[in-house]
């Protein structure tokens, strides 16, 4: 079972010296952007940097910590095979998909993964996919679809609320009290809750203003209280924020224990009072999740 990264940091994929300070971050899962963060202009000097990075990292046991994907460009812009071309000799562990517009087109983009995977001598099934589910109306609208659709690469479902704004004409995103408004909690409840009914990770977006870090703090407890297993992040310092909030305090982990080690104590029991609470399945359920036990 792949260990779910909790943090998730967008790294330029033209930035030569961003992608060597990599390994400093802390990050659990690095995501070289062939996208958003490279000018048209820079696209091909960047494939060709992340090649040589993912290259040069493949077997670097300081880097194995940190999960190596690579957002490549949307299918509409017909850049993305060049992007999987370049990046896949060096084996990525997973490929970010923005724009995705429902299972066809994730179902498209394993078709070349899989062809490129045979040709560079990777195993099966290797390359994971990590698609944006919201960053169009239409995308936004393709949610449900994920449930149920044959997708075997398919790692988990994070999605993005900038391009949407842009997309809607948004003045905003959130409201005065700093909660997400109608359409963006929509999509984000969208997400998280299609996640956990398909069995993948549900990652969280991005909080955008990396200089607010009580505002990225807030953020990422929010998220892992929510259900979200990892958050993205935009930029180095808001790491440790995402991977505080994701780490269970001592005193979480010891009322785990406790309740496995009282249902343990009851066999065949359903329900059973612990510190004056009523606890059933479902919080054993949590609790063995939480310790990382089947």
């Amino acid at each position: 079972m792949r260990t779910i990264p909790r943090s998730w940091l967008f790294v330029p994929g033209d930035s030569e010296k961003k992608l060597l300070k990599t390994p400093e971050t802390g990050a659990h899962a690095l995501i070289v952007d062939l996208e958003d963060a490279v000018a048209l202009s820079a696209k091909p000097a960047a494939r060709r940097l992340t090649r040589d990075w993912l290259e040069a990292h493949k077997r670097q046991i300081t880097m194995r910590k940190q999960a190596r994907w690579v957002r490549i460009n949307a299918v509409d812009t017909g850049m993305w095979r060049e992007d999987l071309a370049a990046v896949m000799p060096g084996s990525p562990e997973g490929i970010v998909l923005p724009k995705a517009e429902g299972p066809e087109q994730i179902r498209q983009v394993a078709a070349e993964i899989y062809e490129l995977e045979q040709r560079h001598g990777i195993p099966n099934g290797h390359t994971r996919l990590l698609p944006l589910v919201s960053e169009t109306p239409r995308a936004a609208l393709t949610i449900t679809a994920y449930v149920d659709a044959s997708m075997p690469r398919l790692a988990g479902l994070t999605w993005g609320a900038e391009d949407l704004s842009a997309e809607l004409g948004a003045l905003r995103k959130r409201d005065a009290g700093g909660e997400w408004t109608d359409a963006f909690r929509f999509v984000r409840a969208q997400t998280l809750l299609v996640a956990h009914a398909r069995g993948v990770w549900a990652i969280d977006t991005l909080y955008a203003d990396f200089r607010d870090a009580e505002g990225t703090r807030r953020a990422a407890e929010a998220a892992r209280a929510d259900g979200f297993a990892g958050m993205l992040a935009i930029h180095p310092s808001q790491v440790p924020l995402i991977n505080a909030a994701f780490t269970p305090g001592e005193a979480e982990l010891a009322q785990a224990r406790a309740i496995i080690e009282a249902f343990a104590a009851n066999p065949g029991v359903g329900a059973i009072q612990l510190d004056g609470r009523m606890l059933d399945q479902p919080h054993l359920r949590q609790a063995k999740a939480l310790l990382g036990i089947d």
